[in-house]
Order: structure tokens, then sequence, then C-alpha cells
């Protein structure tokens, strides 16, 4: 929420002042030197979700990344075909290694019939990712469910809000996949999870068990007609979702999916990527 966002920001200068005004009435009278606390580190990762660069190639991509000191992707089959051999899997992942960028997670892959299945199960065991972000057909669980127990791969159904009948938000996600293998969950998409009027902090802490990967973005409504923005700028509370992030030691990736202005996102994606990273450290 904008109020959390000058909040968050009057709490930063306030303390900034504090800081610089103890430092000058301490300048004539020099305290022992202490050792620095060390910063705490999140147990989740920071990554971009591919399609964040729909418009842009591998290259582009993974400049932009290792100048946010983002290492991890999610990697789309726009930058990695589904029918890639071999060589072309090494390929990309050297060139992603060459930037200090690895690939963590294949998808999101829509998946509307059995041979769909077995496509994406095939390409992640190529590619050497074990998480495949999915969007199945509902009647097509049980063979996802199958799959999940021959492959050992964990899969996350990313959901989509209102836009579309299946998986609108991570509750519908949660009784879908419940009495499934625990190996089966969601991606978290928090801007879609709101745009479908629910809390994403509450249904983290709800449904974190079947949480695997978590799509960060921020929204300027909790309806439908809310759209993508730069993250502090919308209706998510930040804080308060990176804290139930420890809460319930959350320790899969944050990435990034960035949909405003994707023609021209770099600067959104700076600012969005420093936002969380500044609420991450400041929490």
């Amino acid at each position: 929420m904008k109020s959390n966002r000058r909040k968050f920001f009057k709490q930063g200068l306030a303390g900034a002042l504090l800081l610089g005004s103890t430092s000058l009435l301490k300048a004539s009278r020099p305290d022992p030197v202490t050792p620095k606390a060390p910063k705490k580190t999140n147990p989740f990762l920071l990554g971009m979700a591919g399609y964040t660069f729909v418009n842009f190639d591998l290259e582009t991509t993974l400049k932009t990344l290792q100048r946010l000191d983002v290492k991890y992707l999610c990697i789309k089959d726009f930058h990695l075909p589904l029918d890639s051999n071999e060589e072309q899997i090494r390929a990309f992942h050297e060139q992603c290694a060459s930037y200090g960028v690895t690939g963590y997670a294949v998808g999101p892959i829509y998946m509307r019939s059995k041979a769909d299945i077995d496509r994406a199960f095939a390409y992640a065991r190529k590619v050497g990712v074990k998480l495949i972000v999915g969007v199945p057909n509902y009647d097509l669980l049980p063979y996802v469910d199958a799959k999940v127990k021959e492959y050992d791969f964990l899969f996350a159904i990313h959901l989509h809000g209102p836009d579309i009948v299946t998986y609108p938000d991570a509750t519908d996600v949660w009784n879908h996949t419940k009495d499934l293998d625990p190996r089966i969950g969601m991606c978290l998409d928090i801007g879609h999870d709101l745009r479908n009027g629910c809390d994403p902090v509450a249904d983290l802490k709800k449904y974190h068990t079947r949480v695997f990967d978590v799509h960060i973005k921020d929204v300027t409504d909790s309806s439908k007609a809310g759209v993508g923005i730069e993250i502090g700028r919308g209706k998510i509370d930040f804080p308060a979702f990176v804290q139930a992030l420890r809460e319930v030691n959350y320790t899969g990736s944050c990435s990034l999916e960035y949909e405003k202005d994707m023609k021209d996102p770099f600067l959104g994606i700076a600012e969005s990527i420093g936002y969380f990273k500044a609420v991450c450290d400041y929490l």
C-alpha cells in the first residue's frame, strides 16, 4: 500500500537522521571500536521470472540480471525451446553461467493434454532442474500426480487471478492439490492472488507447505481492474510479506515477474528489485 511505502521510507529517513545526529554529538569523544553484527541473510533466493523478458533475447535478459545482481532465472521456452537438444541446452547453461546466472526451474508451461505433461517433464529432466511451474487442466491433475511420483520433481501450479477460470488464487490451487502428492503445490503469484480479492500474506501463512515458488509483483488494485506497477507503489504490503516468508522459513525463490511497460521495462525492473532488496535489508 502507498501508506506502507511512505511509512517505510519515513522510518528509514528518521533512522538515518537520528544516526547522523548521534554521530555528530559523539564526534569529539570516539567510542571503542565494536564489531558490527552480521547482516541477516534471507532463507529464500531472489530470482527473475523469465516471462518478464518475453520481448527480449537471452543475452539482454542475462545482462540485466547481472547488473541487478540477480542470480536465478525461471526458464521460459522462448529462451530455451521445449524441443531443445542436448547441445542447445549445454550452450544455454554456459551462457547463463558466463553472467553468474543459474536456471532454477522451467515454466510456466501450459498443459492441455497428457502429451503436454510428458513433454514438460522430459524437458525439465533434460534441462537439469527439479521444479516445473505448470498450468495443467484440472482433469489432468491425477496424471501430474503420477508423473511427480515417477520423476521425483516438484510441481508448482501458477495461479492467474480473475483473468482465467483455472487456478484463480492460492485457495483454489490448495483445494485441488491438498489430497495429491505433497510435491504438487503452487507458484504463489502474489499480484494475481490479490487481484482475486485474496490476501497474499495470509495465504502464504496458510498454504506455505505447498508453496514451491513465488512470483513477486505489485498491482494497483485488489480486483480484476488492478494492473502491474513497480513494487512498492501498489497495494501489496511487502514488509509484511517478507516477514511472513521468514516466519514460515520459505526457502524457495522469490522471482520478480514485471508486467508493466513490457517493451521497455528496465527502469521498472530496477526500481522493483531495489525496493524488494531494501525491504529485506531493513527488516
